[in-house]
């Protein structure tokens, strides 16, 4: 019988962080960057609710979480896009902005999902180099043509843990054409209390050739539920809303989104937590020699360039020992390097003991 013709997609494919290892049970999961604390109360109860009418099909605009987004962060419904997490917002902007003659510039070690989609829709990504793994304006504005469309910039950044300070991301949007879309990522922007940080909302609200993600799959605890969301100009969501499948976004999933947002005990809990454990598990390692970039997002990337053992060799002993980190030394293609994902106080407590235990 034959297939019949579809197209072969030269591109990696993206890996989540691994979830299991054969044989063992009782698994330490800090590979994904999931929220520490798990789901807030709020949230817990919408789930737990026994009114939901999963029979019925969820509101396509997602009208109710729109508001409560616009109240909360200030900003126009209207302005607003929902999606089964913002990846599928990432896809429907390159859908809506790209054509195979295209260009699109990501930086080098950024997010895979940026480069993915852009692969998909037969566009063609430019890597940007960083600079001691942070995003540099200098380096994007290098690589700007004519064919350039969209910069994808992630901040803080993905996997890397750096950050472009709010002076840095403005110069960029200066430097950069007009007719340039630049999308801002603010999935981890909850977490940063740095003071030269501003999210891509708070500097860019109302330009119309910036667009900001965000996400509700970190710092909120519903990585499972697939809820995300987009800002832009109304020219934008208009034509995005044209693209968008019916009922992208589950019921359950706009139902504990809007609770969580409004769980601000929940997210101070977890910010604080975030902070303060980062901040041990940064000076911990750095006695054996096993640096970090600083405390940003909810998770550090490890270098292991000064210690005796090599990132990939720890990364086995800790999976030894039923502890996953995330291997960065395939896919993002960062030697040497893992990415550890701030846990509960106790997974991080075992995390410890079990480097302690590699190491004497």
């Amino acid at each position: 019988m034959s297939v019949p013709k579809f197209k072969k997609l030269n591109l990696d494919v993206y890996k989540p962080g691994k979830s299991k290892i054969r044989n063992l049970k009782d698994i330490i999961k800090l590979s994904a960057n999931e929220s520490a604390l798990g789901v807030s109360p709020k949230a817990q109860n919408v789930i737990k609710s026994k009114d939901s009418k999963l029979y019925r099909y969820p509101d396509p605009q997602s009208k109710a979480l729109r508001k409560t987004i616009s109240k909360i962060f200030a900003c126009d419904e209207n302005k607003v896009i929902c999606g089964a997490g913002s990846d599928e917002i990432i896809q429907m902007l390159c859908q809506l902005f790209l054509n195979p003659n295209d260009e699109v510039i990501v930086p080098r070690y950024s997010f895979l999902m940026y480069r993915i989609y852009v692969n998909i829709v037969g566009a063609k990504v430019i890597f940007s180099e960083e600079v001691n793994y942070k995003i540099s304006v200098k380096e994007i504005l290098r690589k700007v043509t004519k064919k350039t469309k969209i910069v994808f910039i992630a901040n803080p950044n993905n996997p890397t843990g750096t950050y472009l300070d709010y002076k840095e991301l403005k110069l960029l949007r200066d430097q950069l054409r007009k007719n340039i879309l630049l999308v801002v990522d603010d999935a981890y922007y909850e977490y940063m209390k740095n003071k030269d940080y501003k999210s891509g909302l708070d500097l860019f609200k109302s330009k119309e050739n910036v667009f900001i993600l965000r996400t509700f799959s970190k710092i909120y605890g519903l990585a499972s539920l697939r809820v995300g969301w987009g800002y832009g100009s109304k020219k934008i969501i208009k034509e995005l809303n044209k693209i968008k499948p019916p009922f992208n976004v589950n019921l359950m999933a706009q139902l504990a989104a809007e609770a969580a947002l409004k769980d601000k005990n929940f997210i101070n809990k977890s910010i604080k937590h975030n902070i303060s454990e980062a901040k041990k598990i940064k000076n911990f390692l750095s006695k054996f020699n096993i640096y970090t970039n600083e405390v940003t997002a909810n998770f550090l990337l490890l270098d292991f360039d000064n210690c005796f053992i090599t990132a990939e060799r720890f990364y086995r002993k800790l999976q030894s020992k039923g502890i996953i980190l995330r291997n960065t030394f395939t896919g993002y293609k960062i030697k040497n390097r893992l990415r550890l994902t701030i846990g509960s106080v106790k997974e991080n407590s075992k995390f410890m003991r079990a480097t302690e235990s590699i190491f004497n």
